[in-house]
């Protein structure tokens, strides 16, 4: 909800902050605040915020300026507001918020722009690191998100490439959360968005923290294939072309081995002959066996019905393939895939 949908209560001659105070004082129920333009000084020679700047302190610390306001602060991205996003928010702490209460323009919470202000060249990492373990411990749920964005604080972190938040939040994280997806990244995960945008330290944290380097997106891609290629990338993108690489090859090297029968570099004897075959077995056509207690002869459709697809550690192979194999085994295998009892004992 936001503040235009609570009761408007009398109170005449109230500042705007006794005003939000009385409606939500400490509430455990967040709310979203009404957008506002971020307060100047009159006489300010630039047009951003400065909490260094003697006039900016005086607006910044003045209990009259409403938390909407500060919010509006906090949505400029220079570094002068983002090196100093503990000193903001814990203005709008002060003024009685809950933790996880939201900016009505991004609908975004503390801990959201703490996330962006630990982007390198704008803000300042060791210190939004300090104030989003102070905003965790505040009770600050790392798992809401922006209903513009859909993005959650892990998402934030990994977007803006910052490994220490992202260690942060997951230490106080379900193992699940790690690969909570995002619809605004076709429902890829953190690892998606990190690998996407080049960002290789939140690509490694993640892997570090047990991100799944095989988890599909809604296009079916796992994060290796969303990684830029670097071969379309002009020669002034070189360090980013050479991070493209980088990153690839570690999500592929972090990829679990999966037997691919179609990609498998399984020899093929198919051209060799059912009586060829059993010659390099020793065997020849007309020597009989016994499978299941019954005598069997080779000829040449039993044979091919040795060279079905059989189920071998777990993995389909062709028995055409199994030159190593004694024949004892390819044979039990048929026996089990004909429903003949296993431990059976095949005689010669």
């Amino acid at each position: 909800m936001t503040i235009e949908d609570l009761p408007d209560p009398s109170l005449e001659g109230d500042s705007l902050i006794e005003r939000e105070r009385f409606l939500f004082p400490n509430s455990e129920t967040s709310v979203t605040f009404s957008v506002a333009a971020a307060p100047m000084p009159s006489d300010c020679e630039f047009s951003f915020f400065d909490p260094n700047d003697a006039a900016c302190q005086e607006i910044l610390f003045n209990p009259k300026t409403s938390v909407s306001e500060l919010f509006a602060i906090l949505r400029q991205w220079v570094p002068q507001v983002q090196q100093n996003i503990d000193i903001i928010g814990n203005e709008i702490i002060k003024r009685g918020c809950n933790v996880n209460d939201r900016d009505g323009l991004t609908d975004m919470t503390l801990l959201h722009y703490t996330c962006k202000s630990g982007a390198h060249g704008i803000g300042d990492v060791e210190t939004a690191v300090k104030f989003a373990t102070q905003l965790i411990d505040l009770g600050a749920d790392s798992s809401l998100r922006s209903r513009w964005t859909n993005m959650n604080a892990l998402h934030y972190a990994a977007y803006f490439d910052v490994p220490e938040l992202i260690s942060v939040i997951l230490k106080n994280a379900k193992p699940k959360d790690v690969d909570a997806t995002c619809s605004d990244f076709d429902f890829g995960t953190a690892l998606h968005i990190a690998a996407f945008n080049l960002c290789t330290g939140a690509v490694k944290c993640l892997l570090e923290h047990g991100a799944n380097p095989a988890f599909r997106n809604d296009k079916g891609q796992i994060p290796a294939d969303v990684v830029p290629d670097p071969v379309d990338m002009p020669l002034e993108m070189a360090d980013a072309a050479a991070s493209a690489k980088e990153i690839k090859q570690i999500l592929l090297d972090a990829v679990p081995l999966s037997c691919d029968i179609s990609k498998a570099m399984i020899p093929t004897y198919d051209h060799v002959t059912g009586r060829a075959m059993l010659l390099s077995l020793g065997l020849k056509l007309g020597d009989r066996v016994v499978i299941a207690g019954q005598k069997v002869c080779f000829h040449q459709r039993f044979w091919c019905h040795i060279k079905v697809m059989v189920k071998l550690t777990n993995y389909f192979v062709s028995c055409s393939a199994l030159l190593g194999v004694c024949i004892r085994e390819v044979l039990l295998i048929v026996s089990r895939r004909q429903g003949k009892n296993p431990s059976v004992l095949l005689s010669l």
